[in-house]
């Protein structure tokens, strides 16, 4: 049987086509520049459990939401503590690295190609005005980026893969959703939405029992597959 066909491509921009870890591991470097490796991993895991944590305090009702800006501040404070570092101003740069992010090697020049035939939709955790600022800062290419703001939780909550929909004015069958994160993916296939699996080294690798769409090595291979 056919795939339906794709009239529109939704994006996962944190990890799927920027290197979140790598932006935060920058930050957390210029906050003290004599942490050796280990202990910059460490902290970068500290930062990374508790905006975990915290997002899925908002989804189980245990939190009112708060946009991502909150959290990143909340994982500098953390992170800073840890480091024994007090000074304010260095925890808010740290807070802004989360904004600082740079695009793996094959983004740009693909989200280019398949802009040339698909309409290009954003669907990001990150606040507006965090992602506006990291669409700038890495080049990214859009015809509509959207935050989970908008709907007022995080992904995986089907209110934000409905931002889409809602924008696209397509059925959720005609979108494709591509990240490189699977419990992403998984999110957007209970909406109806295809799924199509790419590999970045910072990712949620597919499970045994997942059957997404497509399965690509990288952006560019995405695009190679959709014939742009």
């Amino acid at each position: 049987m056919p795939h339906p066909r794709t009239d529109a491509i939704v994006f996962d921009v944190l990890g799927t086509l920027v290197d979140e870890p790598a932006g935060i591991r920058a930050g957390i470097r210029e906050l003290d520049p004599s942490l050796d490796d280990a202990r910059t991993e460490e902290l970068l895991s500290l930062w990374q459990r508790h905006v975990e944590r915290e997002q899925g305090r908002v989804l189980d009702g245990a939190r009112p939401y708060e946009p991502s800006d909150r959290l990143d501040r909340e994982a500098a404070e953390v992170v800073a503590e840890a480091a024994g570092v007090d000074d304010p101003a260095a925890v808010a740069r740290l807070a802004l690295s989360a904004r600082r992010l740079t695009p793996w090697p094959d983004t740009v020049a693909a989200l280019a190609r398949l802009a040339e035939r698909f309409p290009l939709i954003g669907l990001s955790n990150a606040s507006r005005t965090a992602l506006l600022e990291l669409n700038a800062h890495a080049g990214l290419r859009w015809h509509q980026a959207l935050s989970a703001e908008e709907a007022r939780t995080y992904k995986p909550d089907p209110a934000v893969y409905q931002l889409a929909v809602t924008v696209s004015g397509l059925p959720p069958e005609r979108l494709l959703m591509v990240a490189a994160h699977s419990w992403d993916l998984r999110g957007a296939r209970r909406l109806g939405l295809r799924s199509a699996y790419v590999a970045r080294p910072v990712g949620d690798p597919p499970a045994s029992s997942d059957r997404f769409d497509l399965h690509a090595e990288g952006l560019a291979d995405l695009a190679d597959r959709l014939g742009a």
